[in-house]
């Protein structure tokens, strides 16, 4: 299985800029870690991707975007956190949901596992004091839509965003995404080639499956044949940066009367991270040092 990786170009002269990110690893790692089913590896996926797509941009070495998904839907609460590197883990509240196909497309149905109305919240943390918050309605509940949605509303950039997720009976076979952004002298007619391009192009995991690199990928949905391309050898990963530390610290957080009344009713702590399912264990002599 080839690396996962994001590249970045530009199109007609510089007036319109692609990122496009094979994701494949990262989410299928996601499905493993998280026993997804098939429906919940697709909206984690998709996710994480986009997340992962966005991250990439992070000013700042510590720089890190959370994004948060509250659908209506019964997959309950998604949430995905990536660095400045692409370097992405999430977790989601219903891993286990699946739906029937949906009977529109045959296709997985994200969009009623997610539900129709809700928010999605965008966090970006670059070091300052307060992090950037934006929040924009759910428009469909098939991610795509509701980041291209954000991106219009929140940022005011248009933005073209493709996101999908192939899976089979062995696991993701496929998943990735791109985001095509207008500059502010993109001309109607560059608009216009990009729409045509758009319509003939299939969907990002089908090409991605057919065995397409990333920069023929950026050609067909932009229609242009002349990017310029700029290479990057970072590899983007899903990684949990979870310690015994970290998870002191959230311990520390509940006060001493609850450390207390935790070592007299179980005699121990057991904590799990949500993002990556590793247990950390903290005996009575560990939490009575916590109360020290």
């Amino acid at each position: 299985m080839q690396n996962d990786k994001i590249i970045s170009c530009l199109a007609y002269n510089g007036k319109v800029n692609i990122r496009c990110i094979r994701s494949t690893n990262m989410v299928e790692e996601a499905r493993k870690l998280h026993d997804l089913s098939p429906t919940s590896t697709a909206a984690l996926g998709r996710l994480l991707t986009i997340t992962s797509l966005m991250g990439k941009e992070m000013k700042g070495e510590k720089g890190t975007i959370t994004t948060q998904v509250k659908g209506s839907g019964l997959i309950g609460n998604m949430t995905a956190v990536a660095d400045n590197n692409g370097n992405v883990k999430g977790y989601v509240s219903n891993p286990q949901l699946d739906l029937p196909l949906n009977p529109e497309n045959g296709k997985l149905d994200v969009g009623n596992a997610v539900g129709k109305q809700g928010m999605i919240y965008i966090i970006k943390d670059i070091g300052l004091k307060e992090p950037y918050v934006g929040m924009t309605p759910i428009v469909s509940g098939e991610i795509a839509e509701d980041f291209t949605n954000y991106f219009a509303k929140s940022e005011q950039t248009p933005t073209v965003v493709a996101l999908g997720v192939l899976v089979d009976k062995n696991g993701v076979r496929a998943a990735g995404g791109y985001l095509i952004t207008l500059m502010p002298d993109a001309t109607e007619e560059d608009i216009v080639k990009i729409e045509e391009a758009l319509k003939k192009a299939d969907s990002i995991s089908k090409m991605l499956d057919d065995g397409r690199e990333l920069v023929e990928i950026a050609e067909i949905v932009t229609g242009d044949q002349n990017l310029m391309y700029f290479e990057d050898d970072n590899i983007p990963q899903y990684i949990c940066n979870c310690s015994k530390e970290k998870m002191e610290r959230n311990l520390i957080t509940i006060g001493k009367d609850e450390i207390k009344d935790i070592i007299e009713k179980d005699g121990k702590a057991e904590l799990i991270c949500h993002f990556c399912n590793k247990k950390y264990v903290f005996s009575e002599e560990d939490l009575r040092k916590l109360i020290d």
